[in-house]
Order: structure tokens, then C-alpha cells, then sequence
């Protein structure tokens, strides 16, 4: 006798089952993440349940997401910190080398040197939250680690580049595709977080036995 669509174990039921839990996860990121200071833990927490989901090790979104805010709340924050401290200091260099007054070739090659520290620095970030939801390790570890990561997987850094980067480009330039915002609020974070938790947790089982030591 074929499976029903609606028994509990159905694949049906399984894909609603899992959309939901995004759904969940989105709503559960977004509030956490309304004090700003809290962005942090929040993402790490997001990528930390994203894992889990993808390992199918989640029984809970709400009880994952909550042990990972509340252990790695202090880190997080300073990561974070950090992370927007880093941004800013990159900006204003783009603004200062654009209002100095030097030949268009020397512009044009200290744009290229700060086109690459810049790629650098956004692939790097992209493995910290990541990084710190699965591994252990003080904050200098922490950052040194995801930026060794980031550069020894880099198709990987630029697949997530892609699917982290391309809906930020389609909201602000066609912002009608994602309803104005509504799909962000609805699933769109912890989407792309899952979405690119397939990608770490093949990368990070590489690195299971050795990474909390460091990433020689």
C-alpha cells in the first residue's frame, strides 16, 4: 500500500516540517537581533541551529537556538565589534584614497590593493559566526581560523558569497521580488543561513578533530 502524502513521516510532511523550522528560526534571529548589540549571538546562534538542522541533529529550533545565544552571548558581541569596527575602517580608506590627489594609475592600483583586502575581510566575516557556533576558541582563534578557512575553501567562500550577497542586491535594486522587505521578515535569514550551512558542515567535518587547536 503507497504512503500517504499526510502520515506523519511523509515526505510532504517532513519539507513543512522543515519549513517551518526556518520559519521559526527567521522570526526567533530577527527579534533577538532587535537591541543591535545582540547581532552577534544572534547569528552565531542562527548558523549554530542551521547546522543543526542540516545534520539533523535539531530536535528543537527554539532549545538549539537558545543554548548557542546564551553561551556564546559575550564572544559573539565582541566579534561583532570587531567585525563593524573592521567595515568602518575599510570605508573610510575607500574615502580617502578617493579624495587623494594622486595620478589615476596609482588610484587605480590602491583600489585594487583595497578591492582585495576588502574581499578578504567579507569572506573572512562570512566563516566568524559560523565558526564560533561550532568550534571553541578564543576571539584572536576565532577570527584567525575563519580567515584561514575562508581562504583554503574558496569556491566554497564564493558560493556563499553569492547566495549571502545576491539577495541583498536583489532587495535594495528590485526590492518588489521580495515583497518589499516581507520575505526577509518571513524566512529569508535563516534560509540563506541554511542554504550555506550545507557548505560549512562539509567544511567544518574536515576539521572536527583539530579545529578547536587551530587551523595550521
Amino acid at each position: 500500500m503507497s504512503t500517504s502524502i499526510f502520515e506523519a513521516d511523509s515526505a510532504l510532511l517532513r519539507f513543512l516540517s522543515k519549513v517551518a523550522d526556518v520559519m521559526v528560526l527567521n522570526l526567533v534571529f530577527v527579534l533577538t537581533s532587535l537591541p543591535i548589540v545582540t547581532i552577534g549571538a544572534s547569528l552565531t546562534a542562527l548558523n549554530y541551529t542551521a547546522l543543526k538542522i542540516v545534520d539533523r541533529e535539531c530536535e528543537s529550533v527554539l532549545d538549539c537556538y537558545r543554548r548557542s545565544f546564551r553561551q556564546n552571548l559575550r564572544q559573539a558581541t565582541a566579534l561583532f565589534g570587531i567585525v563593524v569596527g573592521l567595515a568602518v575602517v575599510l570605508v573610510a580608506w575607500f574615502l580617502i584614497a578617493d579624495g587623494l590627489a594622486i595620478a589615476s594609475i596609482i588610484r587605480f592600483a590602491l583600489y585594487i590593493v583595497l578591492f582585495l583586502v576588502t574581499f578578504q575581510a567579507v569572506i573572512g566575516a562570512l566563516f566568524v559566526f559560523p565558526y564560533l557556533a561550532k568550534f571553541e576558541g578564543s576571539t584572536r582563534e576565532v577570527l584567525g581560523n575563519a580567515r584561514k578557512m575562508s581562504l583554503r575553501h574558496l569556491f566554497a567562500s564564493l558560493a556563499m558569497l553569492l547566495t549571502t550577497g545576491l539577495p541583498v542586491v536583489i532587495t535594495i535594486f528590485y526590492p518588489h521580488l521580495v515583497g518589499y522587505g516581507l520575505l526577509w521578515l518571513a524566512f529569508g535569514f535563516a534560509a540563506i543561513a541554511v542554504v550555506n550551512a550545507f557548505l560549512f558542515s562539509a567544511i567544518f567535518a574536515k576539521y572536527v578533530p583539530t579545529a578547536p587547536e587551530g587551523v595550521a
